[in-house]
């Protein structure tokens, strides 16, 4: 399981006591054998759902789970934030530990905080931040074949980057945008964009005030085409200009990308989010 860390770790030891009201969770996990996020009907393993089941048993009783970004099935992520209303006071060990006793190996919680009356992990998020990891070698990976995305083609960062920056600002991102996606508006503005080389790996890092469904990944793919030499830098901002997916890249695999932070007003205090694995931190 790939694991993340805060920069500021919870201490258990405290006697602090949170509840009744909203409380917030920090939440990382692997999502390899997960079909998502959002909770389904029928027996389809999601991250929402087995989550839900372990609060529930801390909190006495069922509660509704609200997150900060829903990911797809196979999508990971280092800094998932959640929030809930509970019924009970609890200490913070007693959330931390007992909900983590509850959850499968492949999600844990890292924080459990009281919020203030209004507080929502969705509506009050000011903006999300996601890294998609690429692998460029010869051969495809074993261990971590399901959390990062493998080409055996060498590519171009300097042009994978120079092309990125074409996407900053508020944009209409149709072109980027899956065809079942349900949001009102395509219009999105992207915060910071970079393309960095760790090591072997390739990392895309993009923090927007929210995403479409399947951008990220939407735009990986596209980047990857001007890396692998396909199409110059400039050829992004054409198809951001042009709004028109069936010529854009392909939708990269799930498994390369990690929800690694989500940014809230000054008065909400949470963790700091830290690097999370080595191939995607900072």
């Amino acid at each position: 399981m790939v694991t993340g860390v805060l920069k500021r770790p919870p201490e258990l030891t405290t006697d602090e006591l949170i509840g009744p009201g909203i409380v917030a969770l920090i939440v990382e996990y692997d999502g390899s054998s997960f079909h998502g996020w959002q909770n389904q009907k029928g027996r389809v393993r999601s991250v929402d759902g087995v989550l839900r089941e372990a609060v529930s048993v801390v909190a006495d009783g069922p509660v509704d789970t609200v997150c900060a970004g829903r990911t797809d099935a196979g999508v990971h992520a280092t800094y998932q934030v959640v929030h809930f209303e509970s019924r009970v006071t609890r200490a913070l060990r007693s959330w931390v530990l007992g909900i983590n006793s509850n959850l499968p190996r492949d999600v844990r919680v890292q924080w459990v905080g009281q919020m203030p009356s209004g507080f929502s992990a969705r509506f009050s998020a000011l903006s999300r931040r996601y890294r998609y990891v690429m692998l460029s070698s010869s051969t495809p990976p074993a261990i971590l074949r399901d959390h990062l995305s493998w080409t055996h083609r060498p590519l171009d960062v300097p042009a994978m980057h120079q092309a990125a920056r074409h996407l900053l600002g508020e944009h209409d991102f149709s072109a980027f945008r899956a065809a079942g996606c349900q949001s009102t508006t395509p219009w999105r503005e992207v915060k910071k964009i970079h393309v960095v080389q760790k090591g072997p790996y390739v990392v895309l890092d993009i923090e927007a005030n929210a995403f479409l469904h399947h951008m990220v990944r939407n735009i990986a793919g596209s980047l990857m085409r001007v890396g692998q030499g396909e199409e110059a830098p400039e050829w992004l901002g054409e198809l951001l200009a042009g709004g028109d997916r069936r010529v854009a890249g392909i939708t990269a695999p799930a498994q390369g990308l990690y929800l690694v932070d989500v940014k809230y007003p000054g008065d909400i205090q949470l963790p700091e989010a830290g690097p999370g694995p080595s191939f995607i931190a900072d």
